[in-house]
């Protein structure tokens, strides 16, 4: 991933400085893949070619039984590594479901980083996923009730564009500060339930 601690550390101060403007609160998560679990396909092919290497041995070669077999172990076994290289297992992923398991992961970093934990449902989550070349903001539901999902295409288009030229760090604090100015216009400071409760910082995983 290509954030230095200058960019976590300016992410994090954009962060904390929208944040004062506001009693809602915002996360970002940095994925590097949403597509590491996802091994059946690699598995699936590396399978499939193993099988039918003694099939075309025994029509082509006079090998032994056992060089055939251990020709075909050797198969499997360098095609299950080959084809589980993240580029290579993530190219192989149709991309639907790419998507699909991005936003499922986005959906749960919603969860694990206690977005919803907020007395008033104000938070926000700003999630990339570099593999699936994938970004999604998730609004929780006291912003959702009052904020349509649309309204954040913006952001999302001025971070994937950022991301398309490698600056990855603009690109998140290009969308922290667009998601800023609408939380703050519609969730301004409340002394009882201000924006910082959660760590001002970007996830990394």
């Amino acid at each position: 991933m290509d954030l230095s601690e200058q960019d976590r550390a300016r992410i994090s101060a954009v962060i904390r400085a929208n944040e004062a403007r506001t009693s809602g609160e915002i996360i970002c998560v940095l994925a590097k893949s949403s597509s590491d679990q996802a091994t059946a396909v690699p598995v699936l092919i590396a399978a499939v070619a193993a099988l039918a290497v003694p099939w075309l041995l025994m029509a082509a070669t006079s090998l032994s039984l056992q060089s055939i077999l251990s020709l075909q172990v050797l198969t499997f076994l360098v095609l299950l590594v080959a084809l589980g290289l993240p580029r290579v297992r993530t190219a192989l992923i149709p991309r639907a479901t790419r998507r699909a398991l991005a936003h499922r992961a986005a959906m749960e970093q919603f969860v694990i980083r206690g977005i919803a934990r907020k007395k008033e449902r104000t938070g926000i989550l700003i999630f990339v996923s570099l593999a699936e070349r994938y970004a999604r903001i998730i609004a929780d539901e006291g912003i959702a009730a009052r904020v349509p999902q649309s309204h954040w295409q913006g952001a999302i288009d001025t971070l994937t564009g950022h991301m398309r030229d490698g600056h990855i760090a603009d690109g998140f604090v290009a969308a922290i500060e667009t998601c800023g100015d609408v939380l703050a216009a519609h969730f301004p400071p409340d002394a009882n339930e201000a924006g910082g409760a959660l760590p001002d910082r970007i996830y990394l995983i």
